[in-house]
């Protein structure tokens, strides 16, 4: 991508497409384009194609999603299956229709087996069952990676597809009804030292294993695979999209210890077993990314303090409106 080019970041506004755009603009891209939803709602086909008839952008991130943790991906199923699918196909089309150089579109490892072997590679999509409570969030994703590919192959289109592991860092949603389990656990612990309780509840046994990725080690990954992978690279492989990990996990147990001796609390963990696990253990094979040149930089006690500073601040910011 030049310095000049026209790229536009769906989904600007949310934790992913924050951190692309602070990292584009870090590294001198400064004719972004953005779809405000208040103006612009992707899942209407006429928005998405009069804003590309409009914009004419040179290159495309897909960062606009329907996102939620476990909760809310298994209350709101319909509509995590219906507006993913419809953001996503309105997107991919227009950006073949507009003739778009390159679409880059973000998943979520979810879209693995639930039992797939450890850790993962991407030959294993759709070889086993995906795990029930993300089920329709991750057919999703798997449709857009299917897109993406496809488009490519009977088009020529330069769209590639990239699967993070679990994200977290600034601008997360903390909303205990649908947030990922980081961010609630960093709520949960941050209030019972505020309220003095000598207690917190965690949802599921704590054994899963998980493995974390830092936004802005996203962020940066999203602009240099722009940069140096496309799609004939890609799908020559074999496979259709490329893993973004750490390549480090921690069990949930572990985790909820981190956060606790980061904000400093003294209190016990109990852990609710009535509520689902989800998958047993999401860790992504990183060798084709590493072979590619990049590798995380951020540690996960460091993105930790970084995530936990800012959802202070953010406290801050709330209690004094």
């Amino acid at each position: 991508m030049k310095k000049n080019s026209k790229i536009y970041i769906a989904g600007h506004n949310g934790m992913v497409g924050v951190a692309i755009v602070n990292n584009l603009k870090s590294k001198g891209y400064e004719n972004l384009v953005f779809t405000p939803h208040k103006k612009y709602n992707l899942i209407i086909q006429n928005v998405v194609n009069d804003f590309f008839a409009q914009e004419k952008p040179d290159y495309v991130i897909d960062a606009a999603a329907k996102v939620g943790g476990i909760l809310a991906n298994n209350t709101y199923r319909a509509q995590f299956i219906y507006e993913n699918m419809m953001i996503q196909n309105n997107l991919i089309h227009a950006a073949h229709e507009h003739k778009v150089k390159k679409l880059l579109f973000l998943g979520s490892s979810c879209i693995y087996p639930k039992l797939a072997p450890q850790p993962m590679k991407e030959e294993c999509l759709l070889s086993g069952e995906l795990e029930y409570t993300n089920e329709p969030y991750a057919i999703a994703k798997i449709a857009g990676i299917k897109m993406c590919e496809n488009y490519f192959r009977q088009y020529g289109d330069n769209f590639i597809s990239v699967m993070p592991a679990n994200l977290y860092g600034p601008n997360d949603n903390f909303d205990l009804q649908s947030s990922h389990v980081l961010p609630a656990l960093i709520r949960k612990i941050h209030e019972a030292k505020i309220s003095n309780c000598n207690e917190i509840e965690v949802w599921g046994t704590g054994k899963p294993l998980r493995e974390f990725l830092h936004v802005d080690d996203l962020a940066s990954v999203c602009v240099y695979l722009m940069n140096n992978l496309d799609a004939t690279g890609l799908y020559r492989g074999d496979i259709s999209h490329i893993n973004i990990g750490s390549g480090e996990e921690v069990s949930i147990l572990q985790l909820a210890k981190m956060i606790k001796n980061i904000v400093g609390y003294e209190g016990e963990l109990s852990f609710n077993e009535e509520y689902p696990d989800g998958m047993p253990r999401k860790l992504l094979d990183i060798t084709r990314l590493n072979t590619l040149g990049w590798q995380s930089s951020i540690k996960l006690k460091d993105g930790l303090k970084d995530t936990y500073k800012w959802y202070q601040s953010l406290e801050t910011h709330v209690n004094s409106i």
